[in-house]
This record gives C-alpha cells, sequence and structure tokens, in this order.
C-alpha cells in the first residue's frame, strides 16, 4: 500500500511543481507560440515516463535470465542444488515473503542478483562462480543479502524513482528545445530542426544528470539490503561474504543490464562514484560492524 501511494502522490507532486515553475518563470509564452500545451506534455512525458519504467519492471524477470542465462531449480540436480533452493525457502520464509525462483548463471564471477515486478514472485539468482568460491555460510549471506532485496520492495521502488526522473528528462528536455527553437533560432511556427536537435541534446544530458539520483537511491538501498543478510544468516557471515567480494573485485562485473541488481558494483572515486549503482565494500563493511 505505501508504494501505491508513494507512487501517486510523487507523480502528483511532479506535476504540480513543474506546473508552477512553468507559470512563474512565464515558459508558457514561449509553449502556447508553437502551440505547445504543456498541461498535456507534462501527461504525456509521466505516461511515458513512468510506463517505460515500469514495463522493465514487469520484463525483468524475463529479461535477467536472457542476459545472465540464469537456469531455474526447479528440481535439484545434486547437493549442493538442494541446500540452494532449501536456503531460498528458508530466508523467504523468514522475511515473510513468497519463495522466489531459485536460479543459478554459469560464470566465473562471484556474484548474485535478484529482481522481479513482485515481492510474492521474485527471481533470485547466484553464480557458479559464487557456490566455487564462498563458503556455505557466505553463500548463505549473499542469499539472503538478495531476499532482502525482494522484501524491501527495492526493484519496485527503484522502477518508481527511475520513472520519476524520466518524466523530468521527457518533458525539460522539450520545454527547453522549445524556448531555444522559439529564442535562439526565432522559429515562429511548428517545430523547426533547433527543436529536435536541442531536445536530444538536453535528454541525453538531463538523463545524465538524472542517472546520478537514481544511483544515490541504488546505493541506500545497498546498506538495507546488507543488514536483511545480516539478520537472516548472521552479521558476522555477511561481513566474510563482503570481505571475499573484495578478494575477487577485480572480475568483470555483470552486464550493465542486470549491475543495479548485483551483490556487488564496480569501483569509483571521485565523479565517478555519483554513478556508482553500489557503495564501496569498505563502507558497507564499516556500516554492518558499526550496527553491532
Amino acid at each position: 500500500m505505501k508504494r501505491i501511494v508513494y507512487f501517486l502522490t510523487t507523480n502528483i507532486a511532479i506535476l504540480v511543481v513543474l506546473s508552477i515553475a512553468i507559470n512563474v518563470l512565464g515558459l508558457d509564452i514561449y509553449l502556447e507560440q508553437g502551440g505547445m500545451n504543456y498541461q498535456g506534455l507534462l501527461i504525456f512525458a509521466a505516461i511515458f515516463g513512468m510506463g517505460g519504467s515500469f514495463i522493465s519492471l514487469l520484463m525483468s524477470k524475463m529479461t535477467a535470465k536472457r542476459f545472465s542465462g540464469a537456469r531455474v531449480i526447479d528440481q535439484p540436480g545434486n547437493e549442493v542444488e538442494r541446500w540452494y533452493l532449501d536456503t531460498v525457502r528458508r530466508q523467504a520464509e523468514a522475511a515473510g515473503i513468497g519463495t522466489p525462483e531459485a536460479a543459478i548463471f554459469d560464470s566465473p564471477q562471484v556474484n548474485a542478483f535478484a529482481t522481479g515486478a513482485r515481492k510474492n514472485d521474485a527471481l533470485v539468482a547466484v553464480s557458479t562462480g559464487l557456490l566455487r568460491a564462498m563458503s556455505r555460510q557466505e553463500a548463505e549471506a549473499v542469499i539472503g543479502h538478495e531476499i532482502s532485496h525482494v522484501a524491501n520492495g527495492d526493484m519496485v521502488t527503484l522502477a518508481l524513482i527511475q520513472g520519476v526522473v524520466n518524466t523530468f528528462v521527457i518533458f525539460l528536455s522539450r520545454v527547453i528545445g522549445q524556448i531555444v527553437d522559439r529564442v535562439v533560432f526565432k522559429n515562429e511556427r511548428g517545430h523547426g530542426p533547433g527543436f529536435w536537435i536541442t531536445t536530444i541534446v538536453a535528454q541525453m544530458v538531463l538523463g545524465i544528470l538524472a542517472s546520478i539520483i537514481v544511483m544515490y537511491f541504488s546505493r541506500q538501498r545497498e546498506f538495507r539490503a546488507d543488514a536483511g543478510g545480516a539478520e537472516l544468516a548472521g552479521r558476522e557471515n555477511m561481513v566474510s561474504s563482503l570481505e571475499k567480494l573484495k578478494q575477487v573485485s577485480e572480475q568483470p562485473p555483470l552486464p550493465d543490464q542486470l549491475a543495479a541488481f548485483g551483490i556487488s558494483g564496480s569501483v569509483g572515486q571521485g565523479f565517478r562514484r555519483l554513478f556508482m549503482s553500489h557503495p564501496p565494500l569498505d563502507e558497507r563493511i564499516a556500516a554492518l560492524r558499526a550496527s553491532g
């Protein structure tokens, strides 16, 4: 229920704030000169911004399986798969969610991810590299981390945030394009080349800036998932799993389409840090130890 309320109030707030800003700044004059209805544009931006984000969310399980090559374990073929399925079922029950699909993807990389549009119909996947490199206790902590992502509704929350910033990007890029077309290129009728070129450039720039916001929230959810993994599998096991990840941090990351859903992320310093989907492992370890 809270996610639905957040969804509605956030989007209503965006429409109201942007409408007020346009009137206060007098931008509606430029928009109306070319016949652009900015209120209609707001609706268009919200529909396409939120719609695109939620279509991606609804397709997330299928997309994740395709890009990672994850194989869902319906019937365990060996003792490791049996332990894995039992761990997912047990932790899902402890977290109060339906048992996710449990999958394994073939990769030497030590990683895992969770995705899905609903808490009770999610996907948790671990790599063969993780199962080989980590002890049972460490792997259990990683699985707990991913189960916590599902229980916290992180996939839906991130989709909401992405939809919100998409709305801003779509709307503002077209407003900027309209203003440049009218003021700079003196086009008084319809949309000239200046509008389309400016809109494309503005959408690219705003999209990059918007990704900073999305990545900030992505980093915050990792701390919460670490805490959840510590509750499900033990704090020391969670710390140990993150320390093991540090040892293999030079390995190639997950594909871009799955990077935000993995247990670890790329390392960045300075300006690059703003675009990291995960906090540095040292910070995550310190946060866990401080919470003890």
